[in-house]
């Protein structure tokens, strides 16, 4: 079971920023090949996001996976809604629906050509 305090803190950065990442690592220095793929794709994009080191607290690396109840990590969301994990953030962005949904939601996206 995750420390409330945990769970407070995620929500809390879910809440506060438009677009948060969970993730190994930092958007900068990823430490798993699933997180770097998210990076790639919001960069591409060109969404600001905030992004989360889970690496530098097990208990928030647990505690998202509880937050959530998914099993994996990186974890993307929007405007506090989860998104989902690497595979799903791949496959919206290959569809054009991640682009929708950060529309939708009012987050600027400045996709490069």
């Amino acid at each position: 079971m995750t420390d409330q305090t945990v769970l407070d803190r995620i929500k809390n950065e879910v809440t506060t920023n438009d677009v948060v990442l969970f993730m190994k690592g930092t958007p900068v220095f990823p430490q798993c090949g699933f997180s770097a793929a998210v990076v790639q794709v919001l960069n591409y994009l060109g969404v600001p996001y905030k992004g989360v080191d889970v690496l530098q607290d097990p208990g928030l690396r647990q505690g998202i996976k509880d937050y959530a109840q998914w099993p994996t990590i990186p974890q993307l969301y929007v405007k506090g809604e989860f998104v989902g994990g690497c595979d799903i953030v791949r496959e919206m962005a290959q569809t054009g629906e991640l682009t929708t949904l950060l529309s939708d939601k009012g987050v600027a996206v400045q996709a490069r050509a």
